[in-house]
Formats: structure tokens, C-alpha cells, sequence
């Protein structure tokens, strides 16, 4: 098997929920320059993804991966959990 470069969008974020059987919600935050005032504005946005084996916990910070869609809103999946809650 070769090794294939992929173009999946990889995202680090926050999990604010795990109440979902198999599905966390990670929270990505990215800070993006105002055109006109030249600010630095906080963006947000959550996106569903899935945990095959229950793994994350609120809190956790997590690396995610896209995906083929596997419901109608979830097409990231949870690739590794990089630190735990306290």
C-alpha cells in the first residue's frame, strides 16, 4: 500500500459536549483579521464528530479529521485525544 498525501481538513478544538452515544460536539476557535479596522476577532464553530469507542470527555482537547458523512450534520471523525480534562 502506498502512502497517499490526503487533502482531509484536519481541526484541533475543545469538546463542550459528549452527552450523544458515539458523537462529541468540538468546539474550534480561530482568530481572523477585520478587513476594515484590522481587529482580531474570535470565530467560532462547533461541529459534530465521531467517537467509536466513548474516548473523549467534556473538556478534552482533541484532534479531528474529515470524513465521509455518517449522518446528516456528522462528517469528522475523532482521530486522538491530545489532553484530558483535569
Amino acid at each position: 500500500m502506498e502512502n497517499r498525501k490526503t487533502n482531509k481538513k484536519v481541526f484541533t478544538g475543545l469538546v463542550v459536549s459528549d452527552k450523544m452515544d458515539k458523537t462529541i460536539v468540538v468546539k474550534i476557535t480561530t482568530k481572523v483579521l477585520h478587513p476594515l479596522y484590522k481587529k482580531y476577532l474570535t470565530k467560532s464553530v462547533k461541529y459534530k464528530a465521531h467517537d467509536e469507542n466513548n474516548d473523549a470527555k467534556t473538556g478534552d482537547t482533541v484532534k479531528i479529521i474529515e470524513c465521509r458523512p455518517i449522518s446528516k450534520e456528522k462528517c469528522w471523525n475523532m482521530q486522538e485525544v491530545i489532553e484530558r480534562a483535569k
